[in-house]
């Protein structure tokens, strides 16, 4: 018997003008009878959040940067809807009572304090921004322990986990396998990779995604994330995360058991499909997305990823490794790294560079404490641009 949610959901949109945050509202608007919207933000795409703000007609409106309030505020004022600027009120905004859900679909570092704001208020997360268990998964996840806060995936990965392990006893599972797409350069050598442009990286074969998420997925940072992500979603060693490259991202990930029984979730490469599974949660809804057909996929096929050459991935498996705030600087250096190669300031192959430094560079600290979290992100964003400028310097010289 298929479940249905019951009660009316009132959803809190971290990252409305976003890729995920487009398609949560394109989910909740094919199910107005069971979900509405109470909150929506942005940090700079305020042309997006006004015509989101008129159709969603949401109690508060939240743009990030300060410089873009009045503009917002303007428009919305034939709203009945409050209008908020600064990071600040995007964090305070998570203390509202009318929240029951919250999805998480920030980039990177912006996600944690909001995140962890609406833990401690007891709202339930949908957790599209990856990068918040990254940072301080020790944190979240003790916080939402504390709490009895369900932290519910997002991404296509963690929530195939996340429905294979439903009615499981966790002590059963043996290893899970994150599948990943291998992105545009998979096959690619080492020398086809120095000379990737901007243009060449952002081309993924299979997904429609953001700019940032686009390259993390290019250079494979995206999977050593989610190896991350993983350990504390689910409890994980290290040695019982593995990767899989698995082209035709049919297979979104598996369980394997200590029977040696392996269960695998499946579907087209469809994000409103995990968004949709994780707004219904506990429940499961019917909907109109185009189905799978196994005659159109004769072929799935799986080989093992090149940790050689794409090296972001087994940087993340080292930080894991290491554990206190390694993996808080493996993502700040990330997120500097993308953010410079997409600025043409840096080539494909320096990004991992540009990690490995700071990993090496940045003072470890075993047991963090949050603010120890900030200063790491801060430190590691410092010695990240010193490095990139470095670089510049060494390539003007030749």
């Amino acid at each position: 018997m298929v479940k249905t949610v019951s009660v009316k959901k009132r959803i809190a949109l971290l990252g409305s003008t976003g890729s995920i945050g487009r398609q949560t509202l394109e989910v909740i608007k094919s199910n107005p009878e069971l979900f509405e919207v109470e909150v929506i933000t942005a940090q700079n795409n305020c042309d997006i959040l006004i015509q989101q703000a008129f159709e969603f007609s949401p109690n508060v409106v939240v743009i990030g940067n300060p410089d873009c309030y009045s503009k917002v505020s303007e428009a919305l004022k034939s709203l009945p809807v409050k209008v908020f600027s600064g990071e600040d009120s995007i964090t305070q905004a998570m203390e509202m009572e009318s929240i029951d859900l919250v999805v998480s679909a920030l980039v990177g570092y912006a996600g944690l304090r909001p995140t962890l704001r609406a833990i401690e208020y007891g709202k339930h997360i949908a957790l599209a921004n990856k990068e918040t268990l990254v940072i301080a998964g020790d944190i979240v996840t003790e916080k939402a322990m504390a709490m009895n806060v369900l932290l519910i995936p997002v991404d296509s990965e963690h929530s195939a986990i996340f429905q294979c392990l439903a009615g499981e006893d966790p002590r059963t599972v043996e290893k899970i396998y994150l599948t990943a797409s291998g992105g545009p350069f998979r096959g690619k050598t080492r020398e086809h990779l120095y000379l990737v442009s901007r243009e060449d990286a952002l081309k993924h074969p299979n997904w429609n995604m953001g700019n940032k998420i686009t390259i993390d997925s290019a250079s494979m940072m995206n999977k050593g994330l989610e190896v991350i992500e993983a350990r504390w979603l689910f409890g994980l060693r290290p040695d019982q995360i593995d990767v899989i490259i698995h082209p035709q991202s049919i297979i979104h990930s598996m369980v394997q058991f200590t029977d040696g029984a392996i269960k695998a979730q499946m579907g087209l490469p469809d994000m409103r499909l995990p968004i949709l599974y994780a707004l219904a949660f506990p429940g499961r809804l019917s909907s109109s997305f185009p189905r799978f057909s196994f005659t159109d996929y004769p072929q799935l096929t799986f080989e093992k990823p090149d940790k050689e050459l794409f090296r972001s991935l087994n940087l993340a498996y080292k930080a894991l490794e290491e554990g206190g705030n390694m993996p808080c600087i493996l993502n700040a250096a990330n997120e500097i790294a993308v953010h410079a190669f997409l600025n043409e300031k840096i080539r494909f192959l320096e990004m991992p560079d540009v990690i490995e430094h700071c990993m090496k560079t940045v003072p470890g600290i075993k047991k963090p404490s949050y603010e120890d979290y900030v200063e790491t992100h801060m430190e590691t964003i410092r010695i990240a641009g010193e490095f990139i400028i470095n670089i510049q310097k060494q390539k003007e010289k030749h």
